[in-house]
């Protein structure tokens, strides 16, 4: 069976971003904006990405 993963890319700037979600994009290995991660699909890391959703953009990918 295929393993899921998740492509993270910062789309938005956390210039303006609340502290929490500035560390949040930063444990998700984001540091510069249109970099883009490739991140296991679980739990933590949904949960991460739904706190800062309206900074990243995420795709499904399979393996």
């Amino acid at each position: 069976m295929a393993e899921k993963k998740l492509k993270i890319t910062l789309v938005k700037s956390t210039i303006g971003a609340v502290p929490k979600n500035r560390k949040t994009v930063e444990a998700l290995g984001l540091r510069k904006l249109n970099k883009t991660v490739i991140m296991p699909d679980n739990d933590a890391i949904r949960g991460m990405v739904r706190q800062v959703a309206h900074l990243v953009k995420v795709e499904e990918i399979t393996e």
